[in-house]
C-alpha cells in the first residue's frame, strides 16, 4: 500500500493507528521520497534485506516490488500488525515484532531504516557491530544528528563517526523537509549511505571502544584523556610518539585511522 498526503489520515483513522512519541514515530508521506530510498540500495537478486521501524509502510511499499527475502522489525505492536494484514500475500516479506536492538542482525546484506529520533545513535552502532554481512545502510536521520556521524573534526565528531570511517564510507544522499512527514517533526532529515567496506573485526571494535574512553573530555587534550585512560603518563606519551600525534591536540582534532592506531599500541603493550 502506498502511502502519501491523500491517505495519511483515512489510513491512520480506518486502523486505529496512533504515532507515538515514546517510539519517534512520523511517517514519510511522499512517495518519491520513499522511491529514492529504496532505490538508493541498489538491491540484487542475492540481497538480504532488513527494514527497521516501518511504521505503516511507507517504505516496505516499495521493498515489496521485489522477490527478495525482506525482513521487517518494528517494536510496536500496532504497526506490525497493520503491516502483517496489508502483506499477507506477500509471502517473502516478514513481519516481526521486536526491539531491533534485541534482534539478530547478522544476515542481512542490505539494511534501510527511518530512525527513530530518541536512539538513533544506539541503532547505528548496533548495526554496524553485528551486521557482519551487511555491505550497504541507507538511513534517515535529524539533519543536525548526521552531522555527528559524517564529520572527522569539530565539535560534531565523536566516536560513531570513527566506528564508521574505520568500516567504510558514508555520503549524504538527500535532504527530506518535516513536511515530508506525519506527524509533522520540528526538523528536516536526512537520508544517508553507510557503505561497508571492511567486516567488523576485534581490532575496530577495540579502537572504538578506545574512542569512547579518550572522548569523555572532549575539551582535554589527548595527552591527558589517554593519561587518565591507562593510568600512565610516560607510557601515554610513548604511545602518542609512536603514533604521531601530538600531545596537544584535542579528540576532536585527531582522524579515524589514528584511534585505530592508538587501540593497537595500547594491545601491543597489555600483550607484551
Amino acid at each position: 500500500m502506498e502511502i502519501n498526503r491523500d491517505n495519511i489520515l483515512e489510513v491512520c483513522r480506518k486502523s486505529n493507528i496512533h504515532p507515538t512519541k515514546d517510539y519517534g514515530q512520523n511517517f514519510l508521506i511522499t512517495p518519491d521520497t520513499s522511491k529514492r530510498i529504496v532505490d538508493s540500495l541498489d538491491i540484487n537478486d542475492e540481497d538480504v534485506i532488513l527494514e527497521v521501524g516501518p511504521g505503516i509502510g511507507s517504505l516496505t511499499h516499495f521493498l515489496s516490488m521485489y522477490q527478495n527475502n525482506i525482513d521487517v522489525v518494528d517494536i510496536d505492536y500496532q504497526m506490525t500488525s497493520f503491516l502483517n494484514v496489508v502483506y499477507q500475500d506477500n509471502k517473502n516479506i516478514n513481519i516481526i515484532e521486536n526491539d531491533i536492538r534485541k534482534h539478530d542482525v547478522s544476515k542481512y546484506t542490505k539494511i534501510v531504516a527511518n530512525l527513530p529520533y530518541n536512539i538513533t545513535t544506539e541503532v547505528i552502532v548496533y548495526l554496524l557491530m553485528n551486521a557482519k554481512k551487511a555491505k550497504k545502510m541507507v538511513l534517515m536521520c535529524q539533519n543536525e544528528t548526521f552531522l555527528h556521524f559524517f564529520n572527522t573534526s569539530g565539535s560534531e565528531y565523536g566516536p560513531t563517526s570513527i566506528l564508521i570511517h574505520l568500516l567504510g564510507s558514508i555520503n549524504r544522499l538527500l535532504v527530506v523537509g518535516k513536511g515530508c512527514f506525519y506527524p509533522v517533526p520540528k526538523v528536516d532529515s536526512t537520508v544517508f549511505e553507510i557503505n561497508i567496506e571492511k567486516e567488523i573485526n576485534e581490532d575496530i571494535i577495540k579502537a572504538y571502544k578506545v574512542s569512547k574512553s579518550l572522548f569523555l573530555n572532549r575539551r582535554k587534550t589527548i595527552f591527558n584523556n589517554l593519561s587518565n585512560f591507562i593510568k600512565d603518563k610516560e607510557l601515554a606519551k610513548s604511545i602518542l610518539k609512536d603514533a604521531s600525534i601530538m600531545e596537544n591536540l584535542r579528540p576532536e582534532q585527531i582522524p579515524p585511522e589514528k584511534f585505530l592506531e592508538i587501540s593497537l599500541l595500547i594491545s601491543k603493550i597489555k600483550e607484551g
